[in-house]
């Protein structure tokens, strides 16, 4: 289903081919917001996220706009991310333009100047980022929660930094970063499209071929510690917003298929998850409530977030707690469990057949794993949780003591 290949200087391909005239690709590269300190380098916080946004800005070829013309000229689109452990630049176009997308990766990825005028401008648009995320409490809280659930770790920063350290980067730091992370060592070029993977690993090795593999030390993470904590930060504002969560499995952990099934049956994206249908469905008290699962390489996080009415704080809390408890001491039933299991096998075949989720999930896999599972085989991996292993990964995350809460409200 999947193929793959890796060039000579370590740069990694996956691909698969479907039948569509669109393709989609991207170059996923193994730095994120918790490596934007190492080596000792005071006050990097936001480094990989500006460097996101910089990318764009101009080449040793091109300028900002020739750069955003380049795709967007031809009706596609191009787009980057940032998370704690990776970035990711990203394309959309006619399957005939993949290597305009191909080439144009290797060059902001290699070649970027960071000229001084565009920085200069980015840097307010980063600090208008910074912002709007902090005038939205729904987005703020997660970040709070994870600077005290993390505190004195990298995990702890923020991923867009602080104002003050973006209006002190230079273009001399952000070559240095780049130098230092962005390797063909540590990418992989993920590909979903009509066309023939010869041609994709020929294109490959043109553009990307000729680059280094890098000093190939990985960085010395630091083990991270979850902190336990009950906080409550007053804000005047309409609604409570509340987030109760715990560590939880690494990505790596054998644990982690059956977490991601308890997820989906706590507050997974179906309105029939059990926190909708307790704290929405039954009282009316929230618009939005969710759970979320987010393994790190190293630890895990997982989250409760609702934004209930301020005077149902409490109570909401309470069902949401009771929740938690009910499925730590209640085993499912065979048709509870076959009913989660089918339901969440369901969306991981929605979520792939949308090319862009696929490309972006094959390599995020491959960069983790150097190998990607299909979706028979991560369906047979749900599938094969019991209930009553399921019961003991709920009970060992779940217990009394392990969940830590912040609140914004009264």
């Amino acid at each position: 289903m999947y193929e793959y290949h890796t060039l000579a200087n370590g740069l990694k391909i996956i691909f698969r081919r479907t039948a569509s005239s669109v393709v989609y690709s991207g170059v996923y590269i193994g730095v994120g917001s918790r490596h934007d300190c190492l080596g000792g380098i005071a006050g990097g916080e936001g480094m990989a996220h500006f460097i996101e946004h910089s990318l764009f800005k101009g080449t040793e070829h091109r300028r900002a706009w020739h750069i955003l013309n380049r795709i967007d000229g031809i009706g596609g689109e191009l787009n980057a991310f940032t998370t704690k452990e990776e970035t990711c630049v990203y394309a959309t176009s006619l399957t005939r333009h993949l290597p305009r997308c191909l080439e144009l990766f290797a060059d902001i990825l290699f070649h970027s100047t960071f000229p001084e005028a565009e920085i200069e401008r980015e840097k307010e648009v980063v600090v208008e980022e910074i912002n709007s995320y902090k005038d939205s409490p729904s987005e703020s809280i997660y970040d709070q929660y994870e600077e005290l659930a993390y505190e004195g770790h990298p995990l702890a920063h923020n991923i867009l930094g602080s104002k003050h350290n973006v209006r002190r980067f230079t273009a001399e730091r952000l070559k240095a970063h780049m130098r230092e992370f962005y390797t063909p060592s540590r990418m992989v070029v993920s590909v979903v499209g009509d066309v023939d993977f010869g041609r994709v690993v020929k294109w490959c090795e043109c553009y990307f071929g000729d680059y280094g593999v890098g000093n190939g030390h990985e960085p010395a993470n630091e083990q991270p510690r979850f902190h336990q904590f009950e906080k409550v930060v007053h804000r005047h504002l309409h609604q409570a917003h509340l987030l109760i969560g715990c560590e939880a499995p690494s990505v790596y952990s054998a644990e982690r298929t059956a977490f991601s099934l308890l997820n989906n049956i706590l507050g997974g994206p179906a309105m029939n998850s059990r926190l909708n249908v307790a704290v929405r469905e039954r009282y009316g008290f929230c618009y939005n409530i969710e759970s979320q699962y987010v393994p790190f390489s190293d630890t895990g996080l997982f989250y409760i977030y609702a934004g209930v009415d301020a005077g149902a704080q409490e109570q909401a809390l309470r069902i949401i707690r009771g929740e938690v408890e009910r499925i730590a001491s209640q085993q499912l039933t065979e048709r509870q469990l076959r009913q989660a299991q089918q339901q969440m096998i369901g969306q991981m075949a929605i979520n792939n057949d949308n090319g862009l989720n696929e490309m972006q999930s094959i390599g995020k896999a491959y960069l983790t794993f150097d190998h990607v599972d299909s979706l028979q085989e991560m369906s047979a991996d749900v599938l094969g949780v019991d209930a009553e292993g399921l019961l003991r990964v709920a009970q060992h995350h779940f217990s009394e003591g392990r969940f830590s809460t912040l609140v914004y409200g009264s």
